[in-house]
């Protein structure tokens, strides 16, 4: 089956992570470019994937391309539109959009409300393989659009598709900023591991292992985790001391607000761009 060529425009860490994840699952590298306006990145992009494409034109990407990988930083993704979009309506590539808060609509507003577009928001264990995606097409996207856009993102991990676009805020705040959330946990274990008298690699060990470890119980067993907490938490052990004093300092609703906000954030990035597409 012949496969598509796809442009990774704005191609940085998230992107360089996708395509190592395409090419360790055998898809052509000559139908792969990538674009950067720092000749840095496209000199570490094309020694750690030669063969693929590389150019800081991101016109002559799209021209060659049939799918369009969306991958700059948001504030740069108006200008990148503008300066594509001939290109794009001449093309009518499916543009793929990993970039937080950036709106079907405000694609459609620099493009077309024909070309085909799927937004979506990856996280960076994608680097490792074991990402997760959600995804989001309107209605108007064809199956075997969606189908090329999920084949794309499985080469690093799990997709979930989402039947409404505002859910993608959420999935930005549980999952595309959500690995902070947990480096920062083990952050904290680790330098009160420390604080309590364990060696630095004891306590970086012990610290991301048991990280590990639970992750994988809870994604391996049919057990939710609430249950799985609870088997773990013996009446008057050490572990229901630990959590009386965690649910004592209410750290659910630290985690709610801190949650709501990130999701908020995401909606507020989206009416700025949108705003921006407009004028």
């Amino acid at each position: 089956m012949n496969k598509p060529t796809i442009a990774f425009l704005g191609a940085g860490t998230m992107a360089s992570s996708i395509m190592g994840g395409l090419i360790k699952d055998h898809y052509p590298r000559e139908k792969i470019w990538a674009t950067n306006t720092n000749k840095a990145k496209l000199a570490t992009l094309a020694a750690a994937y030669d063969g693929i494409h590389i150019t800081s034109d991101n016109v002559e990407a799209v021209e060659q391309a049939n799918i369009i990988m969306l991958c700059p930083k948001p504030p740069a993704i108006i200008p990148l539109c503008r300066e594509i979009k001939k290109a794009v309506l001449e093309k009518n590539p499916l543009v793929i959009s990993i970039a937080a808060g950036i709106t079907v609509e405000t694609l459609e507003t620099c493009f077309s409300k024909n070309t085909p577009i799927v937004r979506c928001m990856p996280n960076t264990p994608a680097l490792l393989g074991c990402g997760i995606t959600g995804l989001y097409a309107p209605p108007r996207v064809l199956q075997h659009l969606r189908d090329q856009a999920e084949s794309i993102l499985r080469a690093v991990g799990v997709t979930e598709w989402l039947l409404h676009e505002h859910l993608i805020d959420v999935v930005t705040a549980i999952s595309g900023s959500g690995p902070a959330y947990y480096f920062y946990l083990m952050e904290i274990l680790q330098k009160e591991a420390l604080e309590l008298g364990l060696p630095p690699k004891s306590a970086r060990l012990f610290s991301v292992q048991t990280a590990l470890g639970a992750a994988r119980l809870a994604l391996e067993s049919s057990t939710d985790p609430e249950t799985l907490r609870a088997q773990v938490t013996s009446v008057g052990g050490t572990t229901e001391a630990a959590m009386k004093v965690l649910i004592e300092k209410n750290v659910r609703h630290i985690f709610s607000d801190a949650l709501s906000r990130a999701k908020e954030r995401s909606r507020e990035l989206g009416h700025q761009y949108q705003l921006e597409s407009h004028s």
